[in-house]
């Protein structure tokens, strides 16, 4: 085994190379092709490949790992400094190991990687080939800073209509002879809608782990996209908007859209929710045919203020709240579910000013095919 481009096998030559070279240079490619970092010593401690990136973690170039001692290439210690390969002793001993978990160690400069070997072993328990992996620690620290922002968020979100819900549920208890029918009706409403919002929040909640798991079920069928902008406007106007505020565009004929309709009306939702909470003014929404994906696009305008050039790139991440951070806006979570949601019927989506000077949303998805749908 080599490293991809290492004097074993020269690029100029790879064309001309045997066998064992071509199939060495391809076992270097598809090393460099993982997102982990991957370390290969043979029974020497020589290393013999070191991939892509490894070399970024590190910062040590393939070429000057290759054929040195891995414990030179990769100076590990632990949390006190002490070095780890004299603690784990690889090539010494119980002859049985064949693993070591996954545990945090630090270079010499400070960085800090998560590190797992394994070995394999040949006559009499020696030591073949030792196989070290590399993964980010950061990319870790960042994960456990969003969950923990989950955390926050749900908590904070449940405990209002939750509380809501109590005292009154508490007070209808205590004192139910007390109120009159308009009083009572009032506070059932209330306890309604509040358990609307924590239902809305689990939901919101299922839908990021499945996407996060690549795990979302699409469902399609044959929609009317139009159709479903409209049912979409006028549970808009149900809810209590005026219908002056939105207009709605249909330009041209499109394809016949094989969709999933809930996650469509899902998006659709989401998106008019954000025009009118966020928005000012029309709510426009625009369908016309997207010769690009041989599909549709939609685009919903509103007139306010719009999105920061430089906050574009992070409305779709999850927690994104807009300028102040208002927590009464909503969990953050709705524009992370949309991408999400798109992008599971194959489609983007985008973010620019609108026309009118607020912001455009605008999402394309392609018609699909029955053969696609499950």
């Amino acid at each position: 085994m080599v490293a991809k481009d290492s004097p074993t096998v020269p690029p100029s030559r790879r064309g001309d190379a045997g066998p064992a070279d071509r199939a060495a240079g391809d076992f270097a490619d598809l090393l460099d092709g993982l997102p982990d970092g991957v370390l290969v010593a043979d029974a020497a401690a020589r290393v013999v490949a070191f991939n892509a990136a490894a070399a970024r973690m590190t910062g040590v170039p393939a070429a000057a790992a290759l054929g040195g001692d891995f414990r030179d290439v990769l100076p590990l210690q632990d949390a006190e400094g002490r070095d780890w390969w004299k603690c784990v002793a690889p090539y010494g001993g119980l002859s049985t190991r064949t693993r070591h978990p996954e545990r945090s160690l630090f270079l010499p400069d400070g960085t800090e990687l998560l590190v797992t070997a394994a070995y394999r072993r040949g006559e009499r328990g020696r030591v073949e080939r030792f196989t070290v992996g590399l993964r980010d620690a950061a990319a870790r620290a960042r994960r456990e800073r969003d969950r923990a922002d989950l955390v926050s968020t749900v908590a904070h979100e449940l405990r209002s209509p939750l509380t809501s819900v109590k005292g009154f549920t508490a007070t209808l208890l205590a004192r139910w002879h007390r109120f009159n029918d308009d009083q009572k009706l009032v506070m059932l409403e209330t306890v309604n809608a509040d358990a609307d919002r924590v239902t809305r929040l689990i939901t919101e909640l299922l839908d990021v782990s499945r996407i996060e798991a690549g795990r979302l079920e699409m469902r399609r069928q044959v929609v009317d996209l139009p159709a479903e902008i409209r049912k979409a406007v006028a549970g808009r106007v149900a809810a209590g908007d005026p219908g002056d505020r939105f207009r709605f565009e249909s330009r041209g004929e499109l394809p016949e859209m094989w969709l999933d309709p809930d996650k469509i009306d899902q998006i659709l939702g989401n998106l008019l929710e954000n025009a009118v909470r966020h928005g000012a003014g029309t709510v426009t929404i625009v369908v016309e045919p997207d010769a690009q994906e041989k599909g549709a696009a939609v685009s919903v305008r509103d007139e306010g203020e719009g999105i920061p050039p430089e906050a574009a790139q992070r409305v779709f991440r999850q927690f994104w709240r807009g300028p102040g951070g208002n927590r009464r806006a909503g969990t953050g979570l709705g524009l992370y579910i949309v991408k999400g949601l798109v992008e599971a019927h194959g489609g983007s989506i985008s973010v620019r000013r609108a026309p009118g000077g607020g912001a455009e949303f605008r999402f394309t998805v392609p018609a699909g095919a029955p053969d696609h749908a499950v």
